[in-house]
């Protein structure tokens, strides 16, 4: 026989999974829904120093006293740090993990890194002590809740319940890191994504194919994927369908995400243009792809996106789609320059601004570079780093373009600053010229930051010119060889370079 033990996200208690534990039980399975100390009807438990620490020894000795054979442990949200503690002290008990609408946290990561609401990451990041006043994090008020996920698809009532049984988050639960030593790492895992809160399969296969190191796990054939179409509390959404996939990944159902045997990685497939070859110097973390030109030329400098490990080989400079880029500008009389940037993580938006601003003062002191002449060219998730220059554009900036640009961290990249916010910024961009490549065939959430952009940039009459690649998927330069692409790869360079014209001498 299963049993299913349950542990859900911040403020709430085993009272949320009341629909979901009826239905498992129905279904002949034994149900554990855990309410932690301080959450619940334990509220009155907690402390100053209630932590994750405190939550994982709870989980332990609920799993000591379950007699079945075979503990599935899900954990939602905040959950999945008590479950991944509590299943390296009793990885024997364990037959699956399920991660609902969860990160994939690391060794010495905290939950506050995933934590979606600013305030409340900056309140616990700035803080330099604890008090016996300050430990609690409240729960928001019943209009806010969409703050830590999106509530698509709660009923009113169900609404109603999670605000009224909300208790305080202890603060230590969400500062603490969690400590992994790799005891449970070959473990089954199911990952549950919550379309509605911007998970997807399809993103998931996105950060495999080029993202951090720690998604490659994600290939393992003992992890399984579902999709539900809801928002980030399916327990009190869709019950019946969370019930039933839970059902299905204890038998060790769910989709496989599979890396191609022998296929090349689609960012190391071809440019989709044949052009002219042109020097290329390197310097640095900056290569400059020259025109061959006698006076100083403008210049566009090519951000690329991530995460990227810094084990990855190539780096992003030497790929296809950026090298293809600066050689049809430098083709065209301007100079290329592509940039090695170190995002390889969430955490490093920050880091990576610095190398490209080094870069860009790099650029405009070589004396083949028109300095006053430059135009900044941002992709994917290398998109957010255009909220600096976006929020005060200086002179020199004469064109941004963006090309299946990530313009809002996506669900679930809370670790990200919010100062990385182009669709908040660009409300102070005034009329510097913007020119936004879009694919038809873009990740929904993706899309969705777009939106938002494209929504501030009308309401504040931000100079905007939208390039269309019809059926274009995300790194369609690689992917989509198809004359709609190429049209829109080369609308888009001819348009960038007719805002920053060359000062004939």
């Amino acid at each position: 026989m299963t049993a299913f033990v349950l542990v859900s996200g911040p403020f709430t208690g085993g009272w949320v999974w009341r629909e979901v534990t009826a239905r498992l039980r129905e279904s002949g399975s034994e149900v554990y829904p855990a309410t932690l100390t301080g959450m619940g009807n334990r509220r009155h438990l907690a402390g100053p120093q209630t932590d994750l620490e405190t939550h994982i020894e709870d989980l332990v000795q609920l799993i000591d006293e379950v007699d079945a054979p075979d503990v599935v442990l899900v954990g939602h949200d905040y959950g999945i740090h008590p479950v991944l503690g509590a299943a390296e002290r009793r990885p024997e008990r364990i037959a699956r993990i399920v991660y609902l609408d969860a990160g994939m946290p690391q060794d010495g990561d905290s939950a506050l890194a995933l934590v979606p609401d600013q305030a409340v990451r900056d309140q616990l990041s700035h803080r330099t002590g604890q008090s016996d006043d300050d430990w609690r994090i409240p729960p928001p008020p019943r209009d806010e809740w969409q703050r830590w996920g999106s509530t698509a698809g709660i009923p009113a009532d169900a609404l109603a319940r999670l605000d009224r049984l909300a208790a305080p988050q202890p603060s230590g639960t969400l500062t603490q890191p969690l400590r992994l030593s790799g005891a449970a790492s070959d473990l089954p895992t199911t990952g549950v994504l919550c379309t509605a809160n911007g998970a997807s399969i399809a993103m998931v296969e996105l950060l495999v194919s080029s993202g951090p190191p720690q998604y490659q796990a994600l290939v393992d054939p003992r992890v399984g994927f579902f999709e539900l179409d809801t928002g980030h509390w399916p327990m009190l959404s869709a019950p019946d369908e969370l019930a039933e996939v839970l059902l299905r990944a204890a038998g060790g159902e769910g989709h496989r995400v599979a890396a191609a045997a022998g296929e090349q990685p689609a960012h190391l497939r071809p440019f989709l243009m044949e052009v002219p070859e042109h020097p290329c110097e390197r310097v640095g973390r900056v290569d400059f792809h020259l025109p061959g030109a006698d006076d100083p030329r403008p210049a566009v400098v090519f951000v690329h996106g991530g995460p990227v490990s810094p084990d990855l080989r190539p780096t992003p400079r030497d790929w296809p789609s950026y090298v293809g880029y600066a050689q049809y500008v430098a083709s065209l009389g301007m100079v290329g320059v592509t940039v090695d940037h170190r995002l390889h993580d969430l955490a490093d938006y920050g880091r990576a601004a610095e190398d490209v601003a080094a870069a860009v003062e790099l650029v405009r002191a070589d004396p083949r570079v028109d300095g006053e002449r430059v135009a900044l060219w941002y992709f994917s998730a290398g998109g957010l780093l255009s909220a600096d220059l976006l929020a005060a554009p200086p002179p020199w900036l004469r064109c941004v373009a963006l090309t299946y640009p990530v313009l809002a961290p996506l669900p679930g990249w809370g670790v990200v600053d919010s100062r990385f916010r182009p669709a908040a910024t660009v409300r102070s961009a005034g009329q510097l010229p913007i020119v936004l490549t879009r694919v038809e065939l873009e990740h929904a959430a993706i899309e969705a930051t777009v939106e938002e952009f494209l929504s501030a940039a009308e309401n504040c009459e931000a100079n905007v010119e939208v390039i269309d690649v019809p059926l274009g998927h995300h790194g369609f330069e690689t992917i989509d060889h198809t004359e709609q692409a190429r049209d829109a790869v080369d609308r888009a360079v001819r348009s960038v370079l007719g805002h920053t014209p060359s000062a004939r001498r």
